[in-house]
């Protein structure tokens, strides 16, 4: 298990200092299918190739009661436009209710989830020519 790899994209990417599709770049080489961050729990979860998980913690703050779909896509829409770094996006999505979030990198997409079960489902930009 490539932990150490799984470490620097989530600490590099909790200081800022990488974008979504390095961050997408490193857990590939990781062998990463997927990871949920659970901001009620505090933890983010690795899902592999081969069906084992690795967990690291993470410093989170308060979850909004309500799930605001619009300032989730509005975070989004942001990181993807590199207006904005990963501490700012945990921020935006904290304060639009956003409890948890699955990444998907072998299906493309990504899935917010507030604290009543909303969900916001995000597939991946096409990549441009």
């Amino acid at each position: 298990m490539k932990t150490e790899l799984m470490q620097r994209a989530l600490r590099q990417s909790e200081a800022g200092e990488l974008r979504f599709p390095e961050v997408i770049g490193i857990l590939r080489e990781a062998d990463v299918e997927s990871y949920q961050v659970d901001f009620l729990r505090g933890d983010d979860t690795f899902y592999l190739l081969d069906g084992r998980t690795h967990t690291e913690p993470i410093e989170v703050g308060e979850v909004a009661a309500e799930f605001l779909r619009e300032s989730v896509v509005d975070a989004i829409r942001g990181a993807q436009a590199d207006r904005i770094r990963y501490p700012e996006f945990v921020r935006r999505i904290l304060d639009a209710g956003v409890a948890s979030y699955r990444v998907h990198l072998t299906g493309k997409r990504a899935v917010y989830v507030g604290r009543k079960g909303e969900m916001h489902v995000e597939e991946f930009p096409k990549p441009s020519n």
